[in-house]
């Protein structure tokens, strides 16, 4: 039973540091913004950081992919899924803009 509670406690533990991060880096989107406005490129820049710093502060935290052989699969998984995703939206940004200097809109 005493390993069980050890173990119930990590994880809580692991709970709570992932959802610090994550409260934190969401408030320091929040300031980023409010200080500087949405108009500068560099707050994009940042925006665009701390939200990839959260996502994988959000896998490892709360879904437990990590680096270990276990968890390998659903890694792949992610990435493959990242991967599709990458191409479709690129395609649709490449197709659309190619449309846009055809129609003479730029």
């Amino acid at each position: 039973m005493d390993r069980r509670a050890d173990m119930h406690k990590r994880e809580r533990r692991r709970y709570v540091i992932g959802y610090g991060g994550s409260l934190l880096l969401t408030l320091v989107v929040f300031a980023v913004a409010y200080q500087f406005g949405i108009e500068t490129r560099g707050v994009y820049l940042t925006i665009g950081l701390l939200g990839l710093a959260q996502l994988v502060l959000q896998l490892v935290y709360f879904l437990h992919i990590d680096r270990r052989r276990s968890s390998r699969e659903d890694l792949d998984l992610i990435l493959f899924s990242t991967l599709v995703l990458l191409i479709i939206i690129g395609g649709t940004v490449w197709v659309l803009g190619n449309l846009a200097i055809r129609m003479h809109m730029m």
